[in-house]
């Protein structure tokens, strides 16, 4: 006997945006997110804009973490390697598990827009307190790279072979 078909489970899904200089009327690329998880059919729980200071980012993300209601957070910023950018620093911290795949695909994929610039991609992913945490880069064409060609596949518990909805808490 084959197994079911799942259905699609909505989440409830963080969206934050790293930056010095973005505001809630140029926040483009928390925009796209947002507008992507919400057509996907996601809920968008809670959205934030915070300076790329270590500390900062560390307490938004920990208290997402300790909420039971949000399941999964996406950053947007801070992931490249100019003075200001730590998000990696900040977060990789906070992970139980790492998922080192996504990095890896998020620049396998890349290269095809960007060339070898996607070495300074320093994008991550991970699970803490079974929420699923994806860190893109700032610019709107790698958050809809990310989004479209991984994170929505795996934010669905219909993709096969596997996702990681099963791995969010409910």
């Amino acid at each position: 006997m084959s197994k079911p078909a799942a259905a699609f489970e909505p989440l409830a899904v963080a969206v934050l945006t790293v930056s010095d200089t973005r505001t809630p009327d140029n926040d483009t690329s928390g925009d796209l997110l947002a507008s992507r998880l919400e057509e996907a059919g996601h809920t968008l729980a809670a959205r934030q804009i915070v300076k790329d200071d270590i500390y900062q980012l560390r307490k938004v993300v920990s208290d997402w973490i300790a909420d039971e209601t949000i399941q999964v957070i996406l950053t947007t910023g801070g992931t490249g390697f100019s003075g200001r950018d730590s998000t990696p620093e900040a977060l990789s911290v906070l992970f139980d598990k790492h998922i080192e795949g996504f990095g890896e695909l998020f620049r396998q994929v890349s290269v095809e827009d960007i060339g070898s610039s996607t070495i300074q991609s320093r994008c991550l992913a991970g699970l803490a307190n079974r929420t699923a945490i994806f860190c893109l880069p700032g610019s709107n064409n790698a958050c809809a790279t990310g989004w479209d060609r991984i994170i929505r596949d795996q934010l669905d518990a219909r993709y096969r072979p596997c996702n990681f909805v099963a791995q969010v808490r409910r």
